[in-house]
Protein backbone atom coordinates (compact mmCIF):
# COMPACT_ATOMS: atom_id res chain seq x y z
CA UNK A 1 0.00 0.00 0.00
CA UNK A 2 1.30 3.48 -0.94
CA UNK A 3 0.83 7.18 -1.78
CA UNK A 4 1.12 9.31 -4.81
CA UNK A 5 1.78 12.73 -3.89
CA UNK A 6 -0.11 15.63 -6.77
CA UNK A 7 0.00 19.50 -6.07
CA UNK A 8 -3.00 21.24 -6.01
CA UNK A 9 -3.55 24.93 -7.62
CA UNK A 10 -2.83 26.28 -3.89
CA UNK A 11 0.43 24.34 -3.75
CA UNK A 12 -0.99 22.02 -1.27
CA UNK A 13 0.22 18.66 -1.25
CA UNK A 14 -2.88 15.90 -1.81
CA UNK A 15 -1.97 12.67 -1.27
CA UNK A 16 -3.74 9.31 -3.12
CA UNK A 17 -3.81 6.39 -1.46
CA UNK A 18 -2.81 3.12 -3.50
CA UNK A 19 -3.65 -0.39 -2.35
CA UNK A 20 -1.43 -2.87 -2.92
CA UNK A 21 -2.70 -5.38 -4.81
CA UNK A 22 -0.62 -8.30 -4.02
CA UNK A 23 -1.39 -7.74 -0.01
CA UNK A 24 -5.17 -7.45 -1.05
CA UNK A 25 -4.99 -10.51 -2.59
CA UNK A 26 -2.84 -12.06 0.34
CA UNK A 27 -6.36 -10.56 2.84
CA UNK A 28 -8.76 -11.83 0.53
CA UNK A 29 -6.82 -15.71 1.23
CA UNK A 30 -6.78 -15.20 4.84
CA UNK A 31 -10.28 -14.62 5.16
CA UNK A 32 -10.90 -17.35 2.51
CA UNK A 33 -9.51 -19.87 4.81
CA UNK A 34 -10.73 -22.86 6.91
CA UNK A 35 -9.29 -22.53 10.66
CA UNK A 36 -7.23 -25.38 11.40
CA UNK A 37 -6.51 -24.99 14.73
CA UNK A 38 -9.67 -24.57 16.10
CA UNK A 39 -11.84 -25.53 13.44
CA UNK A 40 -15.61 -24.56 12.84
CA UNK A 41 -16.90 -27.80 13.93
CA UNK A 42 -15.20 -27.27 17.01
CA UNK A 43 -18.53 -25.15 18.51
CA UNK A 44 -20.64 -27.89 17.29
CA UNK A 45 -22.69 -30.43 20.10
CA UNK A 46 -20.51 -33.30 18.09
CA UNK A 47 -17.41 -32.12 19.13
CA UNK A 48 -16.18 -33.60 21.79
CA UNK A 49 -12.44 -34.74 21.63
CA UNK A 50 -10.32 -31.45 21.70
CA UNK A 51 -6.50 -30.35 22.71
CA UNK A 52 -6.23 -29.10 26.16
CA UNK A 53 -6.56 -25.17 26.74
CA UNK A 54 -3.17 -23.97 27.26
CA UNK A 55 -4.26 -22.21 30.34
CA UNK A 56 -5.31 -26.39 32.03
CA UNK A 57 -1.94 -27.27 30.04
CA UNK A 58 0.27 -24.72 31.78
CA UNK A 59 -0.96 -25.77 35.40
CA UNK A 60 -1.34 -30.05 35.16
CA UNK A 61 0.38 -30.23 31.75
CA UNK A 62 1.92 -34.22 31.73
CA UNK A 63 -1.89 -35.37 32.95
CA UNK A 64 -3.00 -34.81 29.73
CA UNK A 65 -0.58 -36.16 27.50
CA UNK A 66 -0.33 -40.06 26.84
CA UNK A 67 2.38 -41.92 28.56
CA UNK A 68 2.40 -45.25 26.68
CA UNK A 69 0.04 -45.43 24.00
CA UNK A 70 -1.94 -43.27 21.75
CA UNK A 71 -5.67 -43.05 20.66
CA UNK A 72 -6.83 -41.75 17.78
CA UNK A 73 -5.06 -38.59 15.83
CA UNK A 74 -3.49 -36.26 18.34
CA UNK A 75 -0.44 -38.18 19.61
CA UNK A 76 -0.53 -40.57 16.87
CA UNK A 77 3.35 -41.64 15.90
CA UNK A 78 5.30 -39.92 19.12
CA UNK A 79 8.35 -41.68 19.21
CA UNK A 80 8.04 -42.74 23.24
CA UNK A 81 4.28 -44.43 22.11
CA UNK A 82 5.79 -46.89 19.60
CA UNK A 83 6.35 -49.91 21.38
CA UNK A 84 2.58 -50.64 22.26
CA UNK A 85 1.89 -49.53 18.38
CA UNK A 86 3.21 -52.99 17.03
CA UNK A 87 1.10 -55.04 20.21
CA UNK A 88 -2.24 -53.19 18.17
CA UNK A 89 -1.71 -54.66 15.32
CA UNK A 90 -1.01 -58.40 17.09
CA UNK A 91 -4.23 -58.07 19.41
CA UNK A 92 -5.55 -56.70 15.50
CA UNK A 93 -4.75 -60.02 14.69
CA UNK A 94 -5.93 -62.38 17.14
CA UNK A 95 -9.32 -60.65 16.83
CA UNK A 96 -9.33 -61.38 13.39
CA UNK A 97 -8.24 -65.00 13.95
CA UNK A 98 -10.94 -65.45 15.67
CA UNK A 99 -13.35 -63.47 13.50
CA UNK A 100 -12.05 -65.51 10.29
CA UNK A 101 -14.21 -68.87 11.86
CA UNK A 102 -17.75 -66.33 11.28
CA UNK A 103 -16.52 -65.37 7.38
CA UNK A 104 -15.10 -61.96 8.57
CA UNK A 105 -12.02 -60.56 7.21
CA UNK A 106 -10.72 -57.00 7.79
CA UNK A 107 -11.78 -55.45 4.62
CA UNK A 108 -15.53 -55.94 6.52
CA UNK A 109 -13.76 -53.69 9.68
CA UNK A 110 -13.06 -50.97 7.29
CA UNK A 111 -16.28 -50.85 5.60
CA UNK A 112 -18.51 -50.51 8.44
CA UNK A 113 -16.29 -47.74 9.63
CA UNK A 114 -16.23 -45.78 5.97
CA UNK A 115 -19.53 -44.44 6.35
CA UNK A 116 -18.62 -43.22 9.80
CA UNK A 117 -15.71 -41.12 8.10
CA UNK A 118 -17.02 -37.56 8.15
CA UNK A 119 -19.05 -37.96 11.29
CA UNK A 120 -16.00 -38.81 13.44
CA UNK A 121 -13.79 -36.31 12.12
CA UNK A 122 -16.10 -33.65 12.84
CA UNK A 123 -15.90 -35.24 16.56
CA UNK A 124 -12.17 -33.34 16.57
CA UNK A 125 -11.44 -29.66 17.33
CA UNK A 126 -8.72 -29.49 15.27
CA UNK A 127 -8.69 -30.37 11.29
CA UNK A 128 -7.45 -33.78 11.04
CA UNK A 129 -4.87 -34.38 8.44
CA UNK A 130 -4.97 -38.04 7.47
CA UNK A 131 -5.85 -38.97 4.07
CA UNK A 132 -8.99 -41.20 4.25
CA UNK A 133 -7.42 -44.67 4.04
CA UNK A 134 -5.31 -43.46 6.70
CA UNK A 135 -8.33 -42.12 9.09
CA UNK A 136 -10.21 -45.56 8.41
CA UNK A 137 -7.27 -47.74 9.37
CA UNK A 138 -6.31 -45.49 12.87
CA UNK A 139 -9.83 -45.47 13.74
CA UNK A 140 -9.97 -49.53 12.71
CA UNK A 141 -6.85 -50.18 14.37
CA UNK A 142 -7.09 -48.55 17.88
CA UNK A 143 -10.54 -49.36 18.37
CA UNK A 144 -10.12 -53.02 17.68
CA UNK A 145 -6.83 -53.02 19.89
CA UNK A 146 -9.40 -51.18 22.70
CA UNK A 147 -12.21 -53.46 21.97
CA UNK A 148 -9.92 -56.90 22.04
CA UNK A 149 -8.40 -55.57 25.48
CA UNK A 150 -12.13 -55.28 27.20
CA UNK A 151 -12.82 -58.63 25.77
CA UNK A 152 -9.62 -60.42 27.26
CA UNK A 153 -9.62 -58.86 30.52
CA UNK A 154 -13.18 -59.36 30.87
CA UNK A 155 -12.74 -63.32 30.00
CA UNK A 156 -8.49 -63.84 30.83
CA UNK A 157 -8.89 -67.12 28.40
CA UNK A 158 -8.78 -64.73 25.46
CA UNK A 159 -5.28 -63.64 26.20
CA UNK A 160 -2.21 -66.03 24.70
CA UNK A 161 0.01 -67.44 26.77
CA UNK A 162 2.47 -64.90 28.94
CA UNK A 163 1.37 -61.83 26.82
CA UNK A 164 3.41 -59.11 28.32
CA UNK A 165 0.41 -56.59 28.62
CA UNK A 166 -1.02 -59.01 31.14
CA UNK A 167 2.35 -60.16 32.82
CA UNK A 168 3.98 -56.81 33.16
CA UNK A 169 2.10 -55.07 35.43
CA UNK A 170 2.65 -51.71 35.11
CA UNK A 171 1.46 -51.57 31.26
CA UNK A 172 -2.06 -51.70 32.28
CA UNK A 173 -1.74 -49.29 34.76
CA UNK A 174 -0.79 -46.73 32.29
CA UNK A 175 -3.86 -47.92 30.31
CA UNK A 176 -6.01 -46.96 32.86
CA UNK A 177 -4.71 -43.42 32.74
CA UNK A 178 -3.83 -42.86 28.94
CA UNK A 179 -7.44 -44.58 28.11
CA UNK A 180 -9.25 -41.45 29.87
CA UNK A 181 -6.81 -38.51 28.58
CA UNK A 182 -9.28 -36.26 26.77
CA UNK A 183 -6.45 -35.73 23.78
CA UNK A 184 -6.59 -39.52 23.72
CA UNK A 185 -10.08 -40.17 22.18
CA UNK A 186 -12.27 -42.41 19.40
CA UNK A 187 -15.99 -41.33 19.37
CA UNK A 188 -17.61 -43.75 21.15
CA UNK A 189 -19.83 -44.54 18.14
CA UNK A 190 -17.02 -45.73 16.39
CA UNK A 191 -16.39 -47.82 18.56
CA UNK A 192 -20.22 -49.04 19.18
CA UNK A 193 -19.73 -50.13 15.62
CA UNK A 194 -16.79 -51.85 15.71
CA UNK A 195 -18.58 -54.22 18.46
CA UNK A 196 -20.98 -55.02 16.66
CA UNK A 197 -19.05 -56.31 13.67
CA UNK A 198 -16.81 -57.68 15.58
CA UNK A 199 -19.43 -59.77 18.10
CA UNK A 200 -18.82 -63.89 17.95
CA UNK A 201 -22.51 -65.33 18.16
CA UNK A 202 -21.45 -66.82 22.14
CA UNK A 203 -21.30 -62.68 22.20
CA UNK A 204 -24.81 -61.89 21.28
CA UNK A 205 -26.11 -62.56 24.94
CA UNK A 206 -22.85 -61.04 26.91
CA UNK A 207 -22.32 -57.80 28.45
CA UNK A 208 -22.62 -54.59 26.09
CA UNK A 209 -19.70 -52.29 25.32
CA UNK A 210 -20.30 -49.89 27.93
CA UNK A 211 -20.48 -52.74 30.48
CA UNK A 212 -17.10 -54.08 28.86
CA UNK A 213 -15.47 -50.86 29.34
CA UNK A 214 -16.31 -49.69 32.72
CA UNK A 215 -15.30 -53.43 34.31
CA UNK A 216 -11.99 -52.82 32.58
CA UNK A 217 -11.75 -49.34 34.69
CA UNK A 218 -12.90 -51.09 37.43
CA UNK A 219 -10.01 -52.78 38.51
CA UNK A 220 -8.74 -49.31 39.13
CA UNK A 221 -11.73 -47.97 40.42
CA UNK A 222 -13.04 -50.76 41.74
CA UNK A 223 -16.72 -49.65 42.58
CA UNK A 224 -19.39 -52.60 43.35
CA UNK A 225 -20.66 -54.95 40.36
CA UNK A 226 -24.31 -53.76 40.79
CA UNK A 227 -23.21 -50.28 40.43
CA UNK A 228 -21.10 -51.22 37.17
CA UNK A 229 -24.18 -53.42 36.09
CA UNK A 230 -26.51 -50.10 36.59
CA UNK A 231 -24.55 -48.42 33.72
CA UNK A 232 -25.06 -51.23 31.23
CA UNK A 233 -26.76 -49.33 28.79
CA UNK A 234 -25.34 -46.19 29.00
CA UNK A 235 -24.02 -44.09 26.58
CA UNK A 236 -20.34 -41.69 26.61
CA UNK A 237 -19.24 -39.74 23.49
CA UNK A 238 -16.05 -41.50 23.90
CA UNK A 239 -14.47 -43.51 26.43
CA UNK A 240 -13.92 -40.59 29.23
CA UNK A 241 -17.27 -39.43 29.10
CA UNK A 242 -18.67 -42.59 29.81
CA UNK A 243 -16.72 -43.00 33.16
CA UNK A 244 -17.17 -39.31 33.99
CA UNK A 245 -20.99 -39.90 33.20
CA UNK A 246 -21.21 -43.18 35.19
CA UNK A 247 -20.61 -41.20 38.83
CA UNK A 248 -23.44 -38.06 37.77
CA UNK A 249 -26.20 -39.16 40.24
CA UNK A 250 -29.18 -39.81 37.91
CA UNK A 251 -32.28 -38.00 37.83
CA UNK A 252 -30.81 -35.02 39.73
CA UNK A 253 -32.46 -31.64 39.05
CA UNK A 254 -30.32 -28.99 38.34
CA UNK A 255 -31.56 -25.54 40.14
CA UNK A 256 -33.19 -22.66 38.29
CA UNK A 257 -31.44 -19.30 38.02
CA UNK A 258 -32.71 -17.18 41.49
CA UNK A 259 -32.13 -13.99 42.46
CA UNK A 260 -30.05 -14.75 45.54
CA UNK A 261 -26.16 -14.88 44.35
CA UNK A 262 -24.68 -18.23 45.23
CA UNK A 263 -21.64 -18.39 47.45
CA UNK A 264 -18.38 -19.94 47.52
CA UNK A 265 -17.96 -21.63 50.92
CA UNK A 266 -14.86 -21.15 52.89
CA UNK A 267 -12.41 -23.88 53.81
CA UNK A 268 -12.62 -27.03 56.53
CA UNK A 269 -10.85 -24.82 59.31
CA UNK A 270 -13.03 -22.10 58.80
CA UNK A 271 -16.07 -23.88 58.88
CA UNK A 272 -15.45 -26.02 61.75
CA UNK A 273 -14.58 -23.17 63.82
CA UNK A 274 -18.16 -22.46 63.24
CA UNK A 275 -19.29 -25.87 63.94
CA UNK A 276 -19.64 -27.44 61.10
CA UNK A 277 -18.73 -30.87 60.75
CA UNK A 278 -17.45 -32.95 57.80
CA UNK A 279 -18.61 -37.08 57.82
CA UNK A 280 -17.95 -39.39 55.09
CA UNK A 281 -21.02 -39.94 53.07
CA UNK A 282 -22.68 -43.56 51.96
CA UNK A 283 -23.46 -42.40 48.18
CA UNK A 284 -22.50 -45.02 45.30
CA UNK A 285 -20.71 -41.68 43.83
CA UNK A 286 -18.18 -39.14 45.70
CA UNK A 287 -20.17 -36.02 43.67
CA UNK A 288 -23.04 -36.88 45.87
CA UNK A 289 -22.59 -34.54 48.30
CA UNK A 290 -24.98 -33.64 51.26
CA UNK A 291 -25.73 -30.81 54.24
CA UNK A 292 -28.38 -30.89 57.09
CA UNK A 293 -28.32 -29.84 60.68
CA UNK A 294 -24.79 -28.33 60.00
CA UNK A 295 -23.29 -31.52 59.12
CA UNK A 296 -21.64 -32.14 55.22
CA UNK A 297 -21.66 -35.56 54.35
CA UNK A 298 -19.27 -36.46 51.53
CA UNK A 299 -18.31 -40.07 50.05
CA UNK A 300 -14.97 -41.18 50.42
CA UNK A 301 -12.63 -40.31 47.39
CA UNK A 302 -9.53 -42.14 46.52
CA UNK A 303 -6.71 -39.42 45.55
CA UNK A 304 -4.03 -41.32 43.77
CA UNK A 305 -2.23 -41.26 40.37
CA UNK A 306 -5.71 -42.85 38.22
CA UNK A 307 -7.64 -40.28 39.99
CA UNK A 308 -5.93 -37.07 39.93
CA UNK A 309 -5.22 -37.90 36.03
CA UNK A 310 -9.05 -38.96 35.58
CA UNK A 311 -10.20 -35.77 37.13
CA UNK A 312 -8.31 -33.35 35.52
CA UNK A 313 -9.27 -34.50 32.12
CA UNK A 314 -12.53 -35.00 33.15
CA UNK A 315 -12.65 -30.60 34.15
CA UNK A 316 -11.07 -30.07 30.57
CA UNK A 317 -13.80 -32.20 28.72
CA UNK A 318 -16.12 -29.97 30.69
CA UNK A 319 -14.89 -26.83 29.99
CA UNK A 320 -14.36 -27.69 26.33
CA UNK A 321 -17.58 -29.31 25.52
CA UNK A 322 -20.54 -26.90 25.94
CA UNK A 323 -22.69 -29.37 26.12
CA UNK A 324 -21.63 -31.46 28.72
CA UNK A 325 -23.02 -31.11 31.98
CA UNK A 326 -20.35 -29.50 34.80
CA UNK A 327 -20.40 -31.99 37.29
CA UNK A 328 -16.79 -32.81 37.76
CA UNK A 329 -16.29 -29.18 37.36
CA UNK A 330 -18.35 -28.17 40.06
CA UNK A 331 -16.89 -30.85 42.70
CA UNK A 332 -13.25 -29.58 41.56
CA UNK A 333 -14.40 -26.01 42.19
CA UNK A 334 -16.26 -27.36 45.83
CA UNK A 335 -12.94 -28.91 46.93
CA UNK A 336 -10.83 -26.28 46.32
CA UNK A 337 -13.04 -24.23 48.37
CA UNK A 338 -12.26 -26.97 51.47
CA UNK A 339 -8.97 -27.03 51.06
CA UNK A 340 -6.49 -24.19 51.65
CA UNK A 341 -3.64 -25.78 53.36
CA UNK A 342 -2.08 -29.13 54.02
CA UNK A 343 -4.22 -29.05 57.46
CA UNK A 344 -7.37 -29.10 55.87
CA UNK A 345 -6.34 -32.54 53.67
CA UNK A 346 -5.12 -33.92 57.00
CA UNK A 347 -8.40 -33.05 58.51
CA UNK A 348 -10.30 -34.53 55.35
CA UNK A 349 -7.87 -37.93 56.00
CA UNK A 350 -9.15 -38.27 59.48
CA UNK A 351 -12.48 -37.80 58.46
CA UNK A 352 -12.26 -40.98 55.95
CA UNK A 353 -13.18 -38.53 52.80
CA UNK A 354 -10.27 -38.04 51.16
CA UNK A 355 -8.02 -41.58 51.31
CA UNK A 356 -4.49 -40.36 50.05
CA UNK A 357 -2.07 -42.71 48.42
CA UNK A 358 -0.94 -39.46 46.26
CA UNK A 359 1.94 -38.03 48.42
CA UNK A 360 2.02 -35.71 51.40
CA UNK A 361 -1.14 -33.38 52.79
CA UNK A 362 0.89 -30.57 50.92
CA UNK A 363 0.84 -32.46 47.70
CA UNK A 364 -2.90 -33.55 47.73
CA UNK A 365 -3.50 -29.41 48.66
CA UNK A 366 -1.68 -28.05 46.02
CA UNK A 367 -3.26 -30.65 43.58
CA UNK A 368 -7.00 -29.75 44.71
CA UNK A 369 -6.11 -25.99 44.54
CA UNK A 370 -4.93 -26.15 40.96
CA UNK A 371 -7.73 -28.96 40.19
CA UNK A 372 -10.39 -25.59 40.88
CA UNK A 373 -7.92 -23.22 38.91
CA UNK A 374 -8.80 -21.16 35.57
CA UNK A 375 -11.98 -23.03 35.44
CA UNK A 376 -15.40 -21.63 34.29
CA UNK A 377 -19.18 -22.56 35.06
CA UNK A 378 -22.16 -20.50 36.04
CA UNK A 379 -22.41 -21.50 40.08
CA UNK A 380 -26.10 -20.23 40.07
CA UNK A 381 -26.87 -22.99 38.05
CA UNK A 382 -24.65 -26.26 39.32
CA UNK A 383 -25.82 -28.98 41.01
CA UNK A 384 -24.21 -28.26 44.31
CA UNK A 385 -25.54 -24.52 44.30
CA UNK A 386 -28.33 -25.16 47.03
CA UNK A 387 -25.73 -26.66 49.38
CA UNK A 388 -23.08 -23.88 48.59
CA UNK A 389 -25.89 -21.21 49.86
CA UNK A 390 -27.12 -23.10 52.57
CA UNK A 391 -23.68 -23.67 54.51
CA UNK A 392 -22.99 -20.20 53.80
CA UNK A 393 -26.31 -19.14 55.87
CA UNK A 394 -25.15 -21.85 57.81
CA UNK A 395 -22.06 -20.62 58.89
CA UNK A 396 -22.94 -16.67 58.63
CA UNK A 397 -25.67 -17.38 61.32
CA UNK A 398 -23.17 -19.81 63.66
Amino acid sequence: MGTNSVEGEANHIVSIWEINKDYLDSMHEKISQTPKLLSKAAGKRACCIFRVPKNLMDINGKSYQPQIVSIGPYHRGESHLQMIEEHKWRYLGSLLSRNKTIGLTLEDYLKSIQPLEKEARECYSETIHLSPDEFLEMMVVDGCFLLELFRKVNNPKLFEPDDPIVTMAWIIAFFYRDFLRLENQIPFFVLERLFEVTKMPNEESGPSLSLLALRFFNNIIQRREDIIESHKDLKGLHLLDLVRSSFIPPHQELPKRGNIPTHIIHCVSKLRRSGICLNPGKEDSFLVVKFHHGVIEMPTITIDDFMTSFLVNCVAFEQCHSSSSKHLTTYATFLDSLVNTAKDVEYLSDCNIIENFFGTEAEVARFINNLGKDVAFDIDLCYLSKLFNDVHDHYQNS
